[in-house]
């Protein structure tokens, strides 16, 4: 019975789909069918680093609060400002063998350039601070770029239909119909040296990564498509 009810539903809305179709080619019998399309590469100005401080590994001898005091410590001499850009993000306690308390603090740590970044790493895997990864790279505009990309999808339409008529010696009207593709924004790619992953590849390869470059971030990419159909005139 559901399945009968949901073919008549799918018929229907094919049926109103075809005779929206036919009533548009009769209001407008003569029209113009086209894509646009815009791309726009920003650089990224909002880069989340979380930061992990565990006594584990430490294997006990240093305390969470002595860890956080020089995370604080090193993150006031880069001149960050940590009521704006430092958040606490989750803590947790576990017990471990002989009932010793294990305490966990997470942090999310707001930069605004890959050269920060890299200058934090540096600084905090040197107080032995080394569980630290970039979770999130966006820009503080992106909704306002997004949309000023979609615009320009749609003027870039407009003026492919315009050029398509002016070869047959007509003129452009109104759309009647507009489609918007959004394609959204791509992946950030991280490009990094192995000082990021210090904490990950051992002792042995920090006189490597100290030779290496640092950080840089791929530029956000947005692309948008729409379609659209325009009268003829």
């Amino acid at each position: 019975m559901k399945k009968s009810v949901f073919a008549a539903l799918v018929a229907s809305a094919l049926i109103s789909v075809s005779a929206f179709s036919a009533s548009a080619q009769e209001a407008y019998p003569s029209y113009v069918q086209v894509n646009g399309r815009a791309d726009k590469e920003i650089e990224p100005n909002e880069i989340y680093v979380s930061i992990t401080i565990n006594e584990k590994d430490s294997k006990g001898k240093v305390s969470v609060e002595e860890q956080e005091r020089r995370m604080l410590s090193e993150l006031r001499a880069l001149g960050i400002d940590l009521k704006e850009q430092l958040k606490v993000s989750d803590m947790s306690s576990s017990l471990m063998r002989r009932s010793k308390a294990a305490t966990t603090k997470n942090y999310q740590l707001k930069l605004g350039a890959a050269a920060e970044v890299d200058a934090v790493y540096a600084r905090l895997t040197e107080a032995g601070i080394t569980d630290l990864y970039i979770s999130k790279v966006t820009h503080s505009d992106i909704k306002k770029l997004r949309e000023q990309v979609r615009v320009e999808a749609m003027q870039n339409a407009r003026q492919t239909a315009v050029s398509l008529a002016e070869a047959v010696g007509q003129t452009v009207g109104k759309a009647f119909y507009i489609f918007d593709n959004n394609y959204g924004e791509s992946p950030v790619v991280l490009r990094a040296s192995k000082a990021m992953y210090v904490n990950y590849a051992g002792a042995e390869s920090m006189d490597t990564a100290e030779e290496e470059s640092g950080l840089e971030f791929q530029k956000i990419k947005l692309s948008y498509s729409v379609s659209a159909k325009f009268v003829l005139e």
